[in-house]
């Protein structure tokens, strides 16, 4: 069989594989346990209100539009998706073995499936290259836009993955309090968000983020330090989503002067 042929066979393989353990995880559900009913025990506050997890809706349907995209004839041979290689299948199956340690209350073991799953998709970013390769519009649609919503989400999780393991040892947060941590790690998040911006104008990444830390924002009302520090991490990417769009257009003038 042609080594293209296979990879998009297996790509759809292991998709097919998220879908149906998601699924599945949901409906029984595994373990007979939620995900979040064990989100819920912990007591963080870098967890947002239930409803910002309905962006995973989003995020399969992007990744279905990838699968059936890249598993067309014509998509065989091109070459950013040739970089991907097998990257989408070692994600699909550290989401899938993630699901498992999660649902199993096999903490340690998550997070190490949560690292796996944020390299493999940090690697499939650089080698398509995103926000820097031109494209064509449904390459956007259909390979940049799936994986920016999926490493946006991801990154936001396993910082929410982090806080969950240190809670379940019972880390005392070397004296300092659950919520200047929750800040800290609203801060981080701000950074990773504002260099994506100013590095690679990535609006949908930037806009997961918002999307999050306005739900940790909703959520933690109740927490005036977090609630306002979630807000203005909020404000703060917007801000870079709109200085990394004019920089982008910038350079690109800059460019065509030359």
């Amino acid at each position: 069989m042609n080594k293209s042929i296979a990879r998009q066979i297996l790509n759809l393989l292991g998709l097919a594989g998220v879908l149906i353990v998601n699924g599945l995880a949901n409906v029984l559900p595994l373990n007979n346990l939620s995900t979040g009913e064990i989100s819920d025990r912990f007591e963080v506050f870098f967890v947002p209100a239930g409803y910002v997890f309905s962006i995973w809706g989003l995020i399969y349907l992007g990744l279905i539009g990838f699968g059936i995209y890249q598993a067309l004839p014509s998509q065989r041979e091109n070459p950013r998706l040739v970089k991907v290689g097998y990257w989408f299948l070692v994600s699909c199956l550290a989401n899938i073995a993630w699901l498992f340690c999660w649902h199993y209350e096999l903490f340690p073991f998550s997070l190490v499936m949560m690292v796996i799953l944020l390299l493999s998709l940090i690697t499939i970013y650089l080698r398509l290259d995103i926000g820097r390769a031109r494209v064509s519009t449904a390459e956007t649609w259909f390979v940049n836009v799936p994986f920016s919503l999926y490493l946006g989400w991801i990154t936001v999780a396993t910082i929410a993955n982090v806080t969950s393991l240190l809670d379940y040892y019972g880390w005392d947060g070397w004296g300092i309090s659950a919520q200047i941590w929750a800040v800290i790690m609203l801060a981080a998040a701000g950074l990773i968000s504002a260099i994506m911006s100013l590095t690679r104008a990535d609006i949908v990444y930037s806009l997961v983020i918002i999307w999050a830390v306005v739900g940790i924002a909703v959520k933690h009302s109740s927490e005036p330090l977090v609630s306002m520090a979630a807000w203005i991490t909020a404000v703060f990417v917007l801000v870079m989503i709109i200085a990394g769009v004019w920089r982008s257009k910038s350079q690109q003038t800059n460019r065509a002067a030359l």
